[in-house]
């Protein structure tokens, strides 16, 4: 087995494009050897990089928050299954978070399509007299601000 990989090859065994693979690279996220023709050239483990990147970006990480989480892992050797179990620990909040928004968003996207309004500001329903602007700016029910028993007059 080749100590190193192709561009193409890393590309193949990560679908993730090549042209991302740069770029991730010029972020700072992945690294690459240059072979005496100028071609990158990857180690095997860059491969684990890659995916934990593409989870994080799933899970909602930016790449910078990505880079963060990458810079922890130990730069003495190779990371373990241990490293990587650590470093994804911290992902089950923002899991967590997702979950609920999602649920929130499909619960609330059968309220609205079957009312037919089309006007959280007007709902008779979901807003009576646009209560929720006092929670604040943007989409109030979609971020958790279900509480509108606060709200009543």
């Amino acid at each position: 087995m080749a100590a190193f990989l192709t561009i193409q090859e890393v590309s193949r065994r990560s679908g993730v494009a090549a042209s991302a693979l740069r770029y991730y690279e010029e972020r700072g996220l992945i690294r690459s050897e240059r072979a005496g023709s100028g071609h990158r050239r990857y180690e095997r483990a860059v491969l684990r990089r890659i995916a934990f990147i593409v989870f994080a970006q799933r899970v909602g990480l930016r790449l910078e928050e990505i880079r963060t989480e990458l810079d922890k892992l130990p730069t003495d050797h190779i990371p373990t299954g241990a490293d990587w179990e650590k470093l994804s620990s911290v992902w089950s909040e923002r899991i967590d978070e997702r979950i609920a928004e999602l649920e929130r968003l499909k619960n609330g996207l059968a309220d609205c399509i079957s009312c037919g309004c089309l006007s959280l500001s007007q709902c008779k329903l979901s807003n009576p007299q646009d209560r929720a602007k006092l929670l604040g700016p943007g989409p109030r029910y979609w971020v958790g601000a279900r509480d509108m028993k606060s709200l009543l007059p």
